[in-house]
């Protein structure tokens, strides 16, 4: 049985992050996750101290990464890392992960993109942040270093009902984040959306209309692991309980215009 090849070039019926790379860059590419010591609104008292129920960045943070260390080091460390799991070709992009990577003054996040540019292995940067972390100046800096410099930024939307953000304690609507995805894209920067498919209080017609609103929005990259196993903070779990009667979510879904699947698993 001939397998179908896709217009970009892959055998699966979505467009690949590392196809996409491959592509672009020509090659394979890293991206080294470093940690600037950022708060997030949600965190530090500007708009709450609690945090989102689903949040906790011990669970996705590499070892070596810690803001008591420079980032050139956690480049280096990063990399070492990889390498020793025989992940060492390919051209580096720095990936400022934990927390809100735009929550502080321009001053100061030029400095530090400035910092990893420097290092002689990254050749881009990928800035993880949140919708309501963004303004026209800080926007207009990436738009500055995409001129000579690879760069994404990938915000945490998590749903587009407005509802579920409420009930997460996310701290911004919707509209906030679609308002900033298309003032990041008509700057020409690669924009990522961070999804989670299938939070408590969502039904299939939810599910469905989120598919269609994310299919309308601008963003070059929908990360959406095809299996993604999760045992959630307490706040959420104790949610999830009391709605899904005890099951711990594995979300599988295919995000196409036809359909989206997923699950639950005790």
């Amino acid at each position: 049985m001939e397998t179908r090849v896709y217009s970009w070039g892959d055998g699966r019926p979505w467009h690949s992050y590392a196809a996409y790379c491959r592509r672009h860059f020509g090659g394979r590419v890293r991206k080294i996750a470093v940690d600037a010591g950022l708060s997030c609104p949600n965190r530090d008292g500007t708009i709450g101290s609690e945090g989102c129920t689903f949040c906790d960045n011990r669970a996705f943070t590499p070892s070596y990464c810690s803001p008591r260390k420079s980032l050139a080091r956690q480049i280096d460390e990063g990399i070492a890392f990889h390498a020793a799991r025989g992940r060492d070709e390919g051209l580096c992009l720095a990936y400022f992960q934990p927390f809100s990577n735009t929550h502080a003054p321009v001053t100061r996040l030029r400095e530090l993109y400035a910092e990893a540019l420097d290092h002689p292995r990254i050749s881009g940067l990928v800035i993880g942040t949140r919708p309501d972390c963004v303004d026209d100046e800080k926007l207009d800096l990436l738009a500055e270093l995409a001129r000579k410099h690879y760069v994404a930024v990938e915000y945490g939307v998590e749903s587009t009902c407005d509802e579920t953000l409420r009930a997460v304690r996310r701290g911004h609507d919707f509209a906030a984040a679609r308002q900033a995805i298309a003032a990041s894209a008509a700057r020409g920067l690669h924009v990522g959306a961070h999804f989670i498919l299938g939070l408590p209080g969502e039904d299939d017609e939810m599910l469905l209309r989120q598919v269609e609103r994310i299919n309308a929005l601008p963003p070059n990259t929908t990360p959406s692991p095809a299996a993604s196993a999760c045992v959630p903070p307490r706040s959420i779990s104790r949610w999830w309980s009391r709605c899904c009667g005890g099951c711990v979510p594995i979300w599988l879904w295919s995000v196409s215009p036809a359909k989206c699947r997923w699950g639950f698993t005790t």
